[in-house]
Order: C-alpha cells, then structure tokens, then sequence
C-alpha cells in the first residue's frame, strides 16, 4: 500500500482523499436519515399502542368507562439509570396498565443521550403536564432530573428511581454491551465480539472501565446542569443528594428491589395495586439478565475503590441506601420472616366547629 501510494501521482492521491471523505459524508448522512426514520417509527408504533390499550379499555365491558376525573391527573417519571434492574421493574408497570387504567410511555431520546436541549426540555414539560389523555401517566427513560417548577408548570410530576453499587452495576454494563441479555438474545451489542474480561480491561487502562464510566448515577439525579456531568464534582454530589432527598417520592436499590416496589403500592395503589404479588410470581420478575458475566476480583475493585470519582460516586449510593432503608424501616415490618405494610397510623381528632 505504501509502494503504491509512492508511485500515484499526487493529483491522483488528492482525488482519492476526495473520493474517500465523500464517501464517509455519504455514508453518514444515511446513517442519519437511518436514525431518524428508526425514531419515526418508534413514535408511531407508540402511538398505535396507545390507542390499542384504549381500545381495549373501550370494549370491555366490566370496567368503568366514565371519564377520569378531573383530580386523576398523576403523572409518575422514572428516570432510570442503566442497569439497575430498570426494566424488570418497568415490565411491572406495563402489566399493570391495562388493569389499573394508567398510561405508561417511554422516553426514548437520539442515541439515548440523558441531556435534552433546551427546546426539548420546554416541549417535554409541556407535554407532560398538559396532555390529558396521557394521564395518569407512568413516564420512564435514561433522561437525567428536570426541575419542572423551573419552566413555569402548574403541576409537579412524581419523581421515583432505583440506584445500584458503584462498581457492580458498571461491571454490568461493561458485559452488556458485549454479549447482550436474554431479553433480546439475538439483538447485536455494540461491543459484541470483544471478549475482554472487565478485570483485564481494568489492568490494562482501557476506556470502557475507567473509573470516569462510573460518574452516572449522581448526573441523573443532579440534573441539566452543565457541573451535574464534570466527574468528581462535590457540587454535583451535593444537588443529587438534595434532590434524591427534596424532589423524588422514593428511590429503592437494585439489591432491594422487592422492598421498594412494595413500598410503592403501599404509597401509590392507584397505580401500583397488584405489584408485589406480579413480582414475586410473575414470569417477568427477574427479566433481563446479562448473558455473561464474570465478577471482578478484589485487586480490580481494590484498585477502582482508590479513584476520587469512586469515592464520590459511592458516597451518593450510600447516602441513597441509608435513605431507604430508613423510610423503609417507618413503613414495613417484618413478621415470621415476611415483610408487611404497616396499616395507617395517624388520625384526626378534635375537629372543629363540632357539628350539630
């Protein structure tokens, strides 16, 4: 090739660079249009299930088909981080739907970029917040916080999430993206064909194990703000812990999942009656396991565990933790090894005037 390159000459060698980045501007803007077109879809797709699961409302004959009230306008957002048992949780939801009389509905954004512009984010808060049909409504997606006081909305949406240990949900991620899970077996993983284990990928310095891949989890809860995404921020800390704890009605752990889902039925029946018991038998419990997976050892966590970003990111996970556990402890109990939802315990006296 170099020989050849040698005795071309150079108008033709200029032509041939010509030729090839013509070639590749071609080739992406086809892979755009693909990308586009791929979205289109999905959007109509959406929409025709939409108007199937009303449909189906619609012939059934046994339900109440009164319109909703006007006070059933709850809207539910589950911004979910990757790999967090996210979609065995949001299988739940889209069982329940039908049968609880809710919308669910996914955000799906352009190369799952958690970031939305700033016309996005005003047409997203709008649409949550005046689209009637929608409602009540269960939004889910890999979208990081947005403050909807911040654009002027009437109503507030329900924020709720899961979080996960630092490194095992990065170790996870890494082998997804190499050999896929058994939700879609046949789908084709970006890193597919890469066989590197994670603890060789750590003792060689490679990329997709960087100690910077674990800065997820506190930009999702920190939100659009541009220091939310520089890793290692303490300010970005500091707003992720202030809105897990101000903003959002609950966040469970991937370790505790079936905690946190009972929980939330306790909290929200008009939506989540039913799913503990779907949970603990339904064939969708446990979906999406990742294909192959090998645990890191105690040199490679070790040696992540020394990372500044780690000790951070870690920092929010526990901060997470401690805050479930402790709003878990004030609603369950546990009885003969079962957990159950503590009945209310307040009430209302001395209420006056009297009446006669």
């Amino acid at each position: 090739m170099g020989l050849l390159r040698i005795m071309m000459p150079a108008k033709f060698q200029l032509l041939a660079v010509l030729a090839f980045g013509v070639a590749m501007l071609f080739i992406e803007n086809q892979i755009q249009k693909l990308e586009e077109s791929r979205a289109k879809l999905e959007r109509t797709i959406a929409r025709h299930e939409v108007a199937e699961v009303e449909q189906r409302h619609s012939e059934d004959a046994g339900w109440d088909l009164s319109p909703l009230a006007e006070k059933d306008d709850m809207v539910i957002i589950y911004n979910r981080v990757p790999k967090t048992a996210s979609t065995s949780f949001t299988n739940i939801a889209y069982d329940l739907c039908g049968k609880n009389r809710f919308h669910v509905l996914h955000i799906n954004t352009t190369k799952n970029n958690p970031v939305m512009s700033l016309q996005d984010q005003v047409r997203f808060v709008r649409n949550v917040s005046s689209w009637r049909e929608m409602k009540p409504g269960f939004y889910h997606g890999h979208v990081a916080y947005l403050d909807f006081s911040k654009y002027g909305a009437k109503g507030r949406p329900m924020y709720i999430n899961v979080v996960r240990d630092p490194i095992e949900r990065l170790v996870s991620y890494y082998y997804f993206l190499r050999f896929g899970d058994d939700y879609r077996p046949g789908l084709r993983r970006r890193k597919q064909g890469d066989r590197k284990t994670f603890d060789e990928c750590v003792s060689s310095g490679g990329s997709d194990c960087a100690p910077e891949k674990l800065w997820l989890q506190i930009p999702f809860f920190c939100g659009h703000h541009s220091e939310c995404w520089n890793a290692g921020s303490r300010w970005a800390l500091e707003q992720a812990k202030a809105n897990l704890v101000n903003e959002y009605l609950l966040v469970g752990v991937t370790e505790e999942l079936e905690d946190f889902i009972m929980m939330l039925e306790a909290a929200l029946p008009r939506f989540f009656r039913g799913a503990t018991e779907l949970y603990r038998t339904g064939k969708k419990s446990h979906l999406r396991k990742t294909t192959e997976k090998k645990p890191p050892t105690k040199e490679t966590i070790a040696k992540l565990q020394q990372s500044d970003i780690w000790k951070i990111e870690n920092e929010f996970y526990e901060f997470a933790l401690e805050q479930f556990q402790f709003v878990r402890a004030h609603a369950v109990r546990e009885k003969d090894g079962e957990l159950y939802v503590l009945a209310q315990s307040f009430f209302y006296e001395k209420i006056y005037p009297k009446g006669n």
